[in-house]
C-alpha cells in the first residue's frame, strides 16, 4: 500500500468543484441517504440509475474515474466474498448442477446480483464522500448534526493519529529502501523476508505509540482535557446551491420510486 495514498486523498478534497464547496452536512446527509435507499430498494435497475447518478457527480467533482474505480475495487472484497457464495447457498430453483452436490439456484443468483449492486452503489457513495470532504470537515459535520462531543473528539483524534501513523510507516519504508530491502526480492530467503516484515510492523506500532504519547502530553500541556471543545468554524448557513443539490437528489429518488411502483402495478 502506498503510504502517500491517504495524503493524496486529502489533497483531492481541496479542489473547488461545485460539490467540494457544498456544506459538509448536506454532502454527508445526501450520500448517506443514497446509501440507505440503495439498501432499501429491491430493483437492480434503480441501483444502476443511482450508480449512473453517482458517476455523474464524480465527473462534476473533477475526480478521476480511474482513481475512483481503484478505491471501489479495493473495498469490494470486504463484502464481495459473502456475495460470491449466494448462488450456491440460497435455496430455490436449480439452474446448474455442479459436482460434489453443489447447485446454482436462480433465486441465489438474483439475490447475489442485487447484493452486489447495492454494495457497488454504497461503496461509490463512500468513495465520493471521502473525495469531496476533508476528514476534519466530516467530523465537524457530524458534530453540527448532533453527534455527542465525546464521539466527535475521538473521531477527530483518530484522524490526526492516522496521518501520524502513516508518516511513521513511510519513514520506516524509506529507511528499508535505502538499505535495498525489497519484500518481493525472491533472491532472499522467504522466512527472512517474513521476519523483516514482522520487525517492521512491531517497530511501526512502537514508534507510533511513542509519537502518540508525545502528542498527547503536548496537548495536555496546552490545556486539553475531557471538557475540551472541538473548533467550530461558525458556518451554519445552508445556501441556495445546497438546496438545489438536495432537491435534485430527492426528486430523483422520488421519481425512481414512483416508476418502480407503476412497473409493479
Amino acid at each position: 500500500m502506498n503510504t502517500n495514498s491517504i495524503l493524496n486523498l486529502e489533497n483531492e478534497t481541496m479542489k473547488e468543484s461545485f460539490l467540494h464547496l457544498l456544506d459538509g452536512r448536506i454532502k454527508l446527509v445526501i450520500l448517506v441517504f443514497i446509501t440507505i435507499y440503495a439498501v432499501y430498494t429491491t430493483e437492480p435497475m434503480i441501483l444502476v440509475l443511482l450508480e449512473v447518478y453517482l458517476l455523474l457527480l464524480i465527473y462534476l467533482s473533477q475526480i478521476s474515474f480511474k482513481t475512483t474505480l481503484k478505491r471501489v475495487l479495493l473495498l469490494l472484497p470486504f463484502g464481495g466474498l459473502i456475495i460470491v457464495f449466494q448462488p450456491f447457498i440460497h435455496p430455490g430453483n436449480v439452474m446448474y448442477a455442479l459436482p460434489f452436490g453443489i447447485n446454482v439456484t436462480y433465486e441465489g443468483l438474483t439475490f447475489g446480483i442485487l447484493l452486489m449492486s447495492r454494495l457497488i452503489v454504497s461503496l461509490t457513495a463512500i468513495v465520493l464522500l471521502s473525495s469531496i470532504s476533508p476528514m476534519q470537515e466530516v467530523v465537524q459535520s457530524f458534530r453540527k448534526l448532533g453527534m455527542p462531543k465525546e464521539f466527535a473528539m475521538i473521531f477527530s483524534l483518530m484522524i490526526r493519529f492516522l496521518f501520524m501513523f502513516f508518516d511513521e510507516l513511510d519513514a520506516i519504508r524509506n529507511a528499508q529502501t535505502t538499505r535495498n530491502f525489497d519484500i518481493f526480492n525472491k533472491k532472499t530467503p522467504y522466512m527472512w523476508r517474513m521476519k523483516q516484515i514482522g520487525y517492521t510492523i512491531m517497530m511501526m506500532f512502537l514508534r507510533a505509540y511513542e509519537r502518540g504519547e508525545t502528542v498527547y502530553l503536548s496537548m495536555v500541556s496546552r490545556g486539553y482535557s475531557d471538557k475540551s471543545q472541538l473548533y467550530n468554524d461558525g458556518n451554519n448557513k445552508i445556501g441556495s446551491k445546497e438546496y438545489v443539490f438536495t432537491g435534485i437528489t430527492v426528486a430523483l429518488v422520488i421519481c425512481l420510486e414512483i416508476a418502480h411502483f407503476f412497473l409493479i402495478v
